[in-house]
């Protein structure tokens, strides 16, 4: 990946007022792309293949983000831009910047977010093997950490209901430290009609304390089970426990309510790794 003569001073440029804007979720939507910050999302960017939009480097230390990059290609069409130290700082979203910002198409562009809204879509798109189910997560570092546990546990894809928070949201992003751009993603508004598809092949857990619930560690798992987290507050819906095979808890110490939702997922995913 070569150095661009294109190199931008003016804050007004269409493309630094496009990547400043795409903070916000409006603006993501409205102009299919996002945007994430840092060297190692960038790398991990380019060995998935995820078709960036443009790159805007930090020209004193572009030399050195393009001597990390190696012989890795750019994507087609890519644009890389050189921007001044101050105008660089002004945009980025770290607090200590690495020297890159990357703009990207969506990737649902790129088969691996599917949104999903009729029920005969749910057999094309579910891969066999265990899935991870999680409803109404708002926080967007949460939602991060919950894909990279899902990735870093092998779970064959993770299904969203269709009000947790934006996938491209930056924190997201930074939570999932690259693992978004490599794990299958299904969106729905029918959470519910989920589970009951993935009822046929196997059984649906949810993470829930009730008076049926099984001890995590206490249950053998298949190599078709899946499982369901909640909202941090408010845990899963009614309709979508009812729709569940079972449930399932987490073993705790006394005085100790809850977990942190990326957490109880974390530990909800590694016994069923360790399950297969």
């Amino acid at each position: 990946m070569e150095k661009t003569a294109e190199y931008i001073t003016s804050r007004q440029n269409p493309l630094v007022k496009l990547t400043a804007s795409l903070a916000e979720r409006k603006f993501r939507e409205r102009e299919g792309l996002f945007r994430f910050d840092g060297k190692k999302l960038f790398l991990e960017a380019l060995d998935a293949g995820v078709p960036l939009f443009a790159v805007l480097l930090k020209e004193s230390v572009a030399d050195a983000i393009l001597g990390a990059v190696g012989d890795r290609p750019a994507p087609a069409e890519c644009r890389t831009a050189l921007l001044p130290d101050a105008l660089f700082d002004r945009i980025s979203e770290e607090k200590a910047p690495e020297g890159v910002i990357c703009v990207a198409r969506r990737l649902d562009k790129f088969h691996k977010i599917i949104t999903i809204n009729k029920r005969p879509l749910f057999e094309e798109a579910f891969l066999p093997g265990q899935t991870l189910l999680v409803e109404s997560v708002r926080d967007p570092g949460n939602l991060g950490t919950i894909i990279r546990s899902a990735a870093a546990f092998g779970v064959s894809q993770v299904v969203l209901s269709a009000d947790c928070a934006d996938l491209y949201h930056p924190r997201t992003l930074r939570a999932a430290m690259g693992t978004l751009f490599h794990t299958r993603v299904l969106v729905t508004a029918e959470l519910t009609e989920a589970v009951e598809h993935l009822k046929k092949r196997g059984r649906v857990f949810a993470a829930a304390l009730d008076e049926s619930a099984a001890a995590l560690g206490r249950v053998t798992l298949g190599a078709e089970d899946s499982v369901i987290v909640g909202n941090e507050g408010h845990g899963i819906s009614e309709a979508t426990l009812r729709a569940a095979s079972a449930t399932l808890y987490i073993p705790m110490a006394p005085g100790v309510e809850s977990l942190n939702a990326g957490v109880a997922a974390s530990i909800l995913l590694w016994e069923f790794y360790r399950s297969r």
